[in-house]
């Protein structure tokens, strides 16, 4: 965010970048996605992951990125849930080191990358974001 944006539910920011929401359980790979992303000309929101909940970060979201692999109690599938819960209209881009796309967490998937593939997660992060940020046709 920059000075004097807004970023409401609802209201796009000032700049008008896509906002992508980046969920996982470890700070640093928060650290490294969200640089990835912001280096590639998005707004990059973390949201950690604590025992039992993920921590979301305030105003609305675009596009989500979050990890499969979570420690603690809370598992990706209830943590989709309450992402879509908060964000239904976002859609999910799993993130993880597995080999494909776990069954489990395929219904709230848009599409899957594995981890250690930073051109993949860019390019595919484009590509969704280009689904989801059309140009407004009311106007």
């Amino acid at each position: 965010m920059f000075p004097g944006d807004v970023d409401t539910p609802g209201r796009r920011p000032v700049d008008s970048r896509t906002r992508v929401l980046i969920i996982d359980d470890d700070p640093m790979h928060l650290r490294i996605y969200g640089w990835i992303i912001d280096q590639s000309g998005y707004v990059a929101k973390p949201a950690l992951v604590m025992a039992d909940r993920v921590e979301f970060p305030p105003g609305d979201v675009d596009v989500v990125v979050m990890d499969y692999r979570l420690t603690g109690q809370l598992t990706a599938v209830a943590a989709a849930e309450a992402t879509k819960a908060r964000y239904p209209e976002a859609p999910i881009i799993v993130l993880s080191d597995v080999y494909d796309l776990p069954a489990d967490i395929a219904p709230y998937a848009r599409a899957f990358v594995r981890k250690g593939e930073p051109a993949k997660l860019v390019a595919t992060l484009a590509e969704v974001a280009k689904q989801v940020m059309k140009p407004d046709s009311a106007g």
